[in-house]
């Protein structure tokens, strides 16, 4: 991949995270965690921290900071699916991804409930206000799950859909040069 070619599919994932965060959708079903596998995967570390962090802030900015603790466990639930991403790039598969995206949701399930029983309020500081607060989550680690499988399967399909029918098109070229020759 190419200067340019990294700099379009960086912005591509911050418009795509960003629609994801202000078009209607169900709690917790956008494609900001796929997109930090993904570009973790595929652009690397630094790069997924980049894609992910604006796409946050700029759509925090615009639909309101919350509790500073839980915000933070969002952002390091993403950065932790991002090490995952890591794992993926050692030899992108189909299994990897789903097991990749399987992984950051359960991530993001523990890290950000446990920061919401421990800094909302919402919950009683027992045992049976952390259960609580994971039961009520369930939902949202069905929606999670759900929107992690289908934005990973969906970006990762189509990036390497594209890559294999442009590494065709060279060997496809190439063959032609050399019946020629």
């Amino acid at each position: 991949m190419n200067r340019k070619e990294f700099y379009l599919l960086l912005a591509g994932l911050i418009v795509l995270g960003l629609l994801g965060r202000f078009l209607p959708h169900p709690w917790n079903m956008t494609p900001i965690a796929s997109i930090a596998l993904f570009a973790s995967a595929y652009l690397g570390m630094r790069a997924s921290l980049v894609v992910f962090i604006v796409t946050m802030f700029i759509a925090d900015v615009f639909l309101g900071f919350y509790n500073p603790f839980v915000m933070a466990s969002v952002y390091l639930s993403f950065a932790l699916t991002a090490i995952v991403g890591l794992w993926i790039k050692r030899r992108v598969n189909t299994k990897r991804v789903v097991l990749g995206a399987v992984s950051s949701s359960l991530l993001f399930f523990f890290v950000t409930n446990l920061a919401v029983w421990k800094w909302s309020g919402l919950y009683e500081p027992t045992f049976a206000g952390l259960s609580m607060c994971f039961v009520m989550a369930l939902p949202f680690l069905k929606n999670q799950l759900i929107g992690d499988l289908f934005f990973s399967g969906s970006l990762f399909g189509t990036y390497e859909y594209f890559r294999m029918r442009s590494a065709k098109k060279v060997e496809s070229s190439d063959s032609k040069l050399t019946s020629f020759v």
